[in-house]
């Protein structure tokens, strides 16, 4: 297979306004269909859902990872090294609060990667990442 098939995610919101702003607006995702309950968003060729649905209950959970808090669920995209430096000063420049702000992991190593995690407007947890040499997305 040459090219990636594109993935689909489902994921929880609480006002479809304000998710229409933050993923349309803010992160650039064109829109797909939508209905008063959810919106489909294109996620740099993803396609991932924007459902309606009630906050979750219970205290959010993390994984230490170089010595970070790394929230758990989350989700997000491997863009291009340069692309993900350009994204990262967009959200800096549109106020985004960063759960972790981009940084470089493995810096001269195998799987170099810069890496940014912040959450949307109903609190999900999304992680953007770039590797230097996209060969090694999956090196050890």
């Amino acid at each position: 297979m040459s090219a990636i098939a594109p993935f689909h995610l489902a994921f929880p919101v609480h006002d479809l306004a304000e998710t229409r702003r933050f993923y349309g607006g803010l992160l650039g995702c064109p829109e797909g269909r939508s209905s008063p309950e959810w919106i489909d968003f294109d996620l740099f060729g993803h396609q991932i859902v924007a459902h309606l649905a009630p906050p979750r209950a219970g205290a959010d959970h993390h994984n230490e990872v170089d010595g970070h808090d790394v929230p758990v669920p989350h989700f997000g995209v491997v863009l291009d090294w340069e692309h993900f430096h350009a994204f990262a000063t967009r959200l800096r420049e549109n106020g985004v609060t960063f759960v972790i702000e981009p940084y470089i992991r493995f810096a001269g190593r195998v799987g170099e990667q810069a890496t940014m995690f912040f959450r949307d407007p109903s609190g999900n947890a999304l992680e953007f990442k770039a590797f230097r040499d996209r060969s090694q997305l999956f090196a050890k």
